[in-house]
Order: C-alpha cells, then structure tokens, then sequence
C-alpha cells in the first residue's frame, strides 16, 4: 500500500504553515509562509484576511505539489488557528469587508469598558462565556466592524454579511463557500458564545449588537467540516478537525484528562489546564474555555488558561532592540556562564501584565542593576523571567481548580533551551516533560482530523506514538527557590 498521510493546516499571528504528518506521527515535512502585519495606529493590529488566505493555501498547494498529494494518500485535513483574530465578510462576492482585527489589537478597549462597565454585567458575561470582558477577544471587533464600516451595519441586519474567525474563514474558503462553520474551541473566544449551553446567547448578542445571522454554526474540534473544493487543492479531501491553536497544543500533549496542563513558550505563554467536564470560574484573573475531545465524547469538556503576553519576545527584544545577543539559542550558553543572576530581575510587562494580575498600567522594568551586572546577568534575568510568569499561572490554576499540578507539559520554540525547562521544574517544584517533537500546536489539529477520518484508531494509539520526552527534575534547594519567588514577586510589584 501507499504511504497515506494527514496534513495539518497551522494558522499562526505572523505565519501560515502546512504541515505533513505520517501514520506514525512523524512530521514528514513542513512548508511556511509569512505574511505582513499591519499597524494602522498604536495599539492597532490588523491582518489583510485575501494575505492570510493565500500563504496558508500557497503552503497547502506546495506541499501537495512536492510530495504529490492526492485525495488517494490523504485521509484528511485538520486546521488550528491564531484565536480570536476576526474577520468579516460578503459571501456573494467572497470579498472581505476590512483588514481583519487581530487577538492583540487593543482598539475597542474603550468600547468594552462602556459595555461592560458595571459589575453586573462582567459577572454576566463571566458566567456565560468563561472569560474576563476584554478587547482581546472576537464580540467587540466585530461591533467596531458594524459601525465603521460604511453601510456595513445594515447589510450584516439584513443577512448579507457573515462572520468568522480564521478557521471559519479558511473552511468557508476551501469548501467553495458551502460550509459556515467553526468549532466549539474557537466559539468559546469569541465572548459571544454560551460554553455551558453551547450556543450563541442571545443576551451577549444583544450586548454588542451582533446580528445572529452572521455567526458560523458550531461543530466540535473532531467532527467533518465539508470536504475540499478550490483550484490547486485536490478536490474532496474531507475537512474533519478543526481546533484553536492553544487548544491544539494541549490535544497535540494527549493532555485529554482533569489535572493534565501543557504551558507554550511563544511569543507569549499560554498555559492550559484540562478540567475534565467541570468549567471552574476563576477567582485568579484565568479564563474558562473549551477544549477539543475526541471523536464519540458525549459531553463538553473545559480548561482553565492563562496568557503571559510577553514571553519569547523579551528575547527578541534582547537581540534586535537591546542587541545584547546576536541569537535567542545564545542565551543558554550566557546563564549558565553565571552562578545566578546578581540579583538582576526583568518584568516584561511591554503591554502591561497578563494573567493572573492583568493590570494593563505595569510598565517593563529591570531592576537590581550593579556596576558589575553583565549581559550574562541580564540574558539569565531574561529566561529567568520566563519561568517566573509560569510560576504564577499555575499557582493561580491550582488555588481555581483545587488540584496540586506534578507534572507540566512544554512546547514551542523556547522549549528548546534547556537552561529555561530546568530553571522552571526547579521554581514549580514539578516535574517538566519536553517531547521530542515540540511543534504540537500542527500535531493537535492533524491527531484531530485523523481520529475523525479513522486514520487512528483511538486516543490509546496517539499515546503509544508519542516520542520518549526529555524530563527536568527540580534540582534547586527548596528554600533557594522560595528566595527567586519572593524576588520575582518583589520585581512585579514595582513594575505595578
């Protein structure tokens, strides 16, 4: 028999990446596209939806051209993508109807303050939606859409515009403009969406006046989104996962049961901790959302996540602002060419601090500076930091979800230095797993659409593919960590 594959369509904020992966798990092969990022004003961020949609599809298209895909040799397509991001659009031309409103544009903060003003009304939208009223997520940007676009709020009342996040607008796109769908992983970022009903609320619609008529229906993660249909793509391919890329992430781990968490070192950190069937409402600044279950689970399962805004990109910072390293791999070798860090501490709170303190005035800052500190002190400081706002998320997770964590899960590229996992299982007090495979934001989408399709058997077969981790044990002194704490803890309190 011929090799038969599952590819992975991964939707990123500065790239769009198609993914090969084998019956074994293994990627065979990777092809990625970036694309522009647009900054209309401070604050802003946009994305042109056309320029998302032709590097993701100019990735699928060469790897099909490469490796000569067919509808024969794959079983199926999964999708996971940038959250939140959203996208409007006339689906009798197929033309959008603005640049699309990324996650980290911060444009309707002012809108959400007006909107959710009260207490009555954060502790409604809290207990609907799991999440905490913020212009991060999709409900605000599209009201912003509505009424400033010319006329663009009449023809959403009257059905001729719809809505989507990026998946949505890829599964409309590929299936020739028959399927409107998304799933139920990226409904719950919205702030629109019910995550205990799963529905559309009608009160949160009417909060920030959305017309019901634009919203994709709501499928689960592991489920058929229509099959392929558009020119250079091979027609027929089934559609069968689709999942926001967090959430991925955590499927990609096979962290499918209650206690089991993953953290993504990216250009921020995302930190999800599966609760099982239970949607604890925090108390900890953390979000409640839906995570994807496999194929045949009867109800809706629910994590608690926490985002650090600020994370792989103190790095960048470091190298392209400060130009105190020539590369990001460069650090590792710096903080263990120190003992420690000589008392230096970095907040990277560039964009104020995310969870759990989500205090949107902290400014960045360096503190603890001597005539002897060096760029050794300050690359440790750096990674340092990176473990620290960890540390505080799942201390906050395991005060909301009653739950000590043992075991933490990592990926994404700053995964890879070894002197950051150490330093994290040394401050958690936990054990670290680092798979060999740390792309497991593509893994989750394909393990989705393969178990969908039946490329994979069951969840038990996922778990026997995945490759021996590399496992950090805390080797700091106990007390010796509490004193790092209680000097990160020191650092953020003046950065507040």
């Amino acid at each position: 028999m011929a090799e038969t594959y599952v590819i992975a369509l991964d939707q990123g904020t500065t790239s769009s990446r198609a993914v090969l992966i084998d019956r074994g798990g293994a990627m065979v092969d990777c092809v990625q596209r970036t694309y522009q990022q647009i900054y209309p004003q401070p604050g802003w961020v946009e994305h042109n939806p056309q320029e998302i949609l032709y590097s993701q599809l100019g990735c699928l298209t060469e790897l099909v051209s490469k490796h000569r895909l067919s509808r024969d040799n794959v079983a199926a397509i999964g999708i996971d993508n940038q959250r939140e991001t959203t996208i409007v659009w006339d689906p009798t031309t197929g033309e959008p109807i603005h640049n699309a409103i990324v996650w980290q544009c911060r444009r309707t903060a002012g809108l959400v303050d007006e909107l959710c003003g009260t207490p009555e009304v954060r502790s409604m939208v809290q207990a609907k939606t799991g999440l905490l009223p913020d212009a991060y997520f999709s409900a605000s940007k599209i009201s912003w859409l509505l009424d400033n676009v010319e006329g663009a709020r009449e023809r959403a009342e009257a059905g001729e515009l719809l809505f989507g996040t990026v998946d949505t607008w890829l599964v409309w796109v590929l299936t020739g403009g028959l399927v409107h769908a998304t799933d139920a992983t990226n409904a719950s970022r919205t702030m629109l969406f019910d995550i205990h009903r799963g529905v559309w609320d009608d009160d949160l619609l009417a909060l920030f006046d959305v017309p019901r008529s634009m919203m994709p229906e709501v499928r689960p993660s592991a489920s058929f989104f229509g099959e392929t249909s558009y020119p250079g793509v091979p027609a027929g391919i089934p559609i069968c996962g689709v999942v926001g890329d967090q959430q991925s992430a955590l499927f990609g781990q096979c962290c499918l049961s209650a206690g089991q968490a993953k953290n993504t070192y990216g250009t921020g950190c995302f930190l999800l901790m599966h609760t099982g069937a239970e949607a604890p409402t925090s108390s900890h600044n953390l979000v409640t959302t839906i995570v994807a279950s496999p194929p045949g689970c009867d109800h809706t399962e629910y994590a608690l996540e926490g985002s650090v805004f600020v994370a792989g990109a103190l790095i960048q910072w470091l190298r392209d602002e400060m130009h105190l390293i020539r590369s990001a791999e460069e650090t590792e070798f710096l903080a263990q060419s120190v003992d420690d860090t000589g008392g230096v501490h970095i907040v990277p709170a560039f964009t104020g601090l995310g969870a759990p303190y989500w205090n949107a005035d902290a400014r960045g800052l360096i503190c603890g500076l001597t005539r002897g500190t060096t760029p050794a002190h300050i690359a440790r400081a750096a990674l340092e930091a990176l473990a620290f706002q960890t540390y505080d998320l799942v201390r906050a997770m395991e005060a909301d979800a009653g739950v000590s964590l043992d075991t933490l899960n990592v990926d994404g590229g700053a995964s890879r230095n070894g002197f950051l996992m150490q330093f994290q299982a040394d401050v958690l007090r936990a054990t670290v797993h680092r798979p060999q495979n740390i792309e497991t934001t593509s893994l989750g989408a394909a393990y989705l659409a393969g178990l969908t399709s039946g490329f994979w058997s069951g969840t038990d077969e996922l778990a026997a593919m995945r490759e021996s981790d590399d496992v950090f044990e805390p080797q700091m002194d106990a007390k010796a960590a509490e004193r790092a704490v209680a000097g990160w803890a020191d650092a953020v309190r003046r950065a507040m």
